[in-house]
């Protein structure tokens, strides 16, 4: 669970800079986040999770 809230953040902090700072209209990331409803709904859902889930172990994994 506290993963999903960080990436909820680490893109909203994302979508909110690219907003301000590189010209990203609102109507574009209104669009993302209707695009992100509509795959959390859909049956490719558990195959995104699982390789978000996947990389996230992967960073967790890596010592520098």
């Amino acid at each position: 669970m506290a993963l999903h809230i960080s990436a909820v953040l680490f893109f909203g902090v994302i979508v909110f800079l690219l907003v301000r700072k590189a010209g990203l209209k609102v109507w574009h990331a209104v669009v993302c986040v209707m695009l992100g409803f509509y795959l959390a709904g859909s049956t490719i859902a558990p195959s995104i999770r699982s390789s978000c889930d996947s990389i996230a172990n992967m960073v967790a994994d890596l010592n520098f």
